[in-house]
């Protein structure tokens, strides 16, 4: 097994000739196990950052390396050690999951032989041994999603690159995906993007917020948290005017909602006035999705699950 290391990306910068910025000088280090989410608003940036770092799109300036290896000059090199499951991805829907994992591992340049004891082991390992006969198209949209995982896993990648992955599945195929991903992490490093909050606050190491192309903000959770200072947070649902906390500060969004962060102390008192006043506000500890909202000033999208629309 490979010793894992760092990424580490310097100055990651993306313009299309259209003059419009994908990424804006984006640079940080993370130690290359465990789980990292970069989580943003649609359009942020996260797929473009993934793709360049899985050696899919040059970046106009900036470089990146993982494990010491260059995205661009180690291309070649690399693409030996890491998998990627793009956001468009998709099981084929007349082969099985068998089939399917094994002819990437063919596609890869392994042997008929090799290429059909891994799918079938990693199929395995996953829960999938049942399918692995059955039709993609008859699978649910939650194990279609497993046998792209299980296709990766197969190829023997310990650095592997997920865009979006639970981006349509109901919870309760999301929640089994999650718990395959904590699963795997103990011997690989993943990276993945996500505009769910509760997945990375849930699966994540390490999370990156990416907004508009910059990255604002990069740590644990704790060290997310850190940023706020305070423990609890009031979201403020109609246009009123809302005096600053003793403790605390009001953040105004570009929605023209408002978020105040305070302590728990003063967050009850306040909650007790804005109910004098019948003020619609959600009053929580704070969350990542607290947080996300005070360094992006905008929330995060909510999307709902479509069963037709699922991989």
């Amino acid at each position: 097994m490979m010793e894992m290391e760092t990424l580490e990306c310097k100055h990651i910068t993306k313009r299309y000739d259209t003059g419009k910025f994908a990424l804006r000088n984006v640079s940080f280090a993370i130690p290359a196990k465990g789980i990292f989410a970069l989580i943003g608003r649609n359009g942020a940036g996260k797929t473009t950052l993934i793709r360049m770092l899985a050696t899919q799109l040059m970046p106009t300036s900036g470089s990146a390396t993982i494990n010491g290896i260059d995205v661009v000059d180690g291309a070649e090199e690399l693409r030996n050690l890491i998998a990627c499951v793009p956001q468009e991805a998709r099981a084929v829907g007349w082969v099985t999951p068998k089939q399917f994992v094994t002819s990437y591992l063919l596609w890869r340049g392994l042997g008929y032989s090799e290429a059909s004891r891994k799918a079938v082991a990693a199929l395995d390992r996953l829960g999938l041994w049942k399918v692995k006969d059955v039709q993609c198209q008859k699978l649910s949209g939650g194990m279609k999603r497993k046998v792209l995982v299980a296709m990766i896993v197969a190829s023997g990648a310990k650095i592997i690159f997920l865009d979006e992955p639970t981006t349509g599945l109901d919870p309760i195929s999301r929640n089994e995906l999650w718990n395959m991903l904590r699963k795997l992490k103990d011997d690989h490093f993943i990276f993945l993007t996500t505009h769910y909050l509760e997945e990375a606050e849930r699966l994540a190491d390490i999370i990156g917020i990416l907004d508009d192309g910059r990255l604002r903000a990069i740590g644990t959770i704790d060290d997310l948290r850190k940023k706020v200072r305070y423990p609890y947070s009031i979201k403020i649902l109609s246009k009123v005017h809302v005096e600053k906390p003793r403790n605390g500060m009001i953040v105004k969004g570009i929605d023209e909602n408002y978020q105040v962060v305070t302590t728990e102390k003063e967050a009850h008192e306040l909650s007790k006035r804005l109910i004098s006043k019948r003020v619609r506000f959600a009053m929580n500890p704070l969350t990542l999705d607290d947080i996300f909202y005070y360094i992006v000033k905008k929330p995060i999208e909510v999307e709902s699950y479509d069963e037709e629309d699922e991989w």
